[in-house]
């Protein structure tokens, strides 16, 4: 399945989700078998639970473990044609979150001292299809993205804005859509639709300051509901397993 570019640098997902390979041929991990606990098992590594995460995620896309949610983690028999490396299967998400943080903060930074009354329009007109999509049972995602392309296009520099939609569509990488599809639900767009009310009041405002933090705020959010959803089984659930 992996199809490598000699000399390409390999993601810090890729590396984690090889040494977790190695580790299940290494001490014989048949399928079926869950594999330790995911705090345990970043211990083990030396990761961080973000990149085991990312690295189980890249895992369940090539066929190797399943995820079961509040349960834990389970090895798959290795496809026909199993490959010892990763795939590549977009960037980081926590990366690309970051990055979102960074330049959306300094975008919408701009936006706010030259709000304009069309431009401000375009803002509300996004959050309410996105309330809409909501309502009617869909997830808002191209609303989403048209509400942040909406504050980029009012901070009046294109190549900023295209950015702004590049960083957006990574999203849609096969990594990213694997952690949106197990993490998202209406809670979190519920909060997410919060947050992007808080963005709009500061932008009404004029206010830089409050709009810059409001957008941080919602970004790093977003990261932390994505890394949120336990692939592990709390006491009562490991206890319901065993009995």
């Amino acid at each position: 399945m992996a199809n490598h570019t000699r000399g390409e640098a390999r993601r810090q997902y890729q590396l984690v989700a090889d040494r977790i390979r190695a580790l299940i041929e290494s001490d014989g991990i048949a399928p079926g078998a869950r594999l330790p606990a995911e705090r345990e098992l970043a211990l083990q590594l030396g990761v961080s639970r973000p990149s085991l995460r990312e690295a189980l995620i890249a895992l369940e896309i090539d066929g190797r473990v399943e995820i079961r949610g509040g349960s834990g983690v389970y090895v798959c028999a290795a496809p026909e044609q199993s490959d010892q490396h990763t795939p590549a299967l977009g960037e980081s998400p926590a990366e690309l979150m970051n990055a979102r943080v960074v330049l959306e903060s300094a975008v919408i930074t701009l936006a706010a001292a030259r709000v304009t009354k069309p431009g401000l329009q375009r803002v509300e007109e996004a959050l309410d299809a996105m309330r809409s999509e909501f309502v009617n049972g869909r997830k808002p995602v191209d609303a989403d993205r048209r509400f942040h392309l909406a504050i980029a296009d009012m901070a009046g520099n294109s190549v900023l804005a295209g950015m702004v939609g590049t960083l957006f569509d990574g999203r849609h990488s096969p990594i990213s859509s694997g952690m949106s599809r197990r993490a998202e639900s209406d809670h979190t767009w519920q909060a997410a639709l919060a947050e992007h009310e808080a963005i709009l009041r500061a932008l009404e405002a004029r206010n830089p300051q409050a709009a810059a933090a409001a957008m941080c705020s919602h970004l790093v959010a977003s990261h932390g509901r994505w890394i949120s959803e336990p692939t592990e089984a709390s006491p009562s659930q490991h206890a319901a397993l065993l009995s």
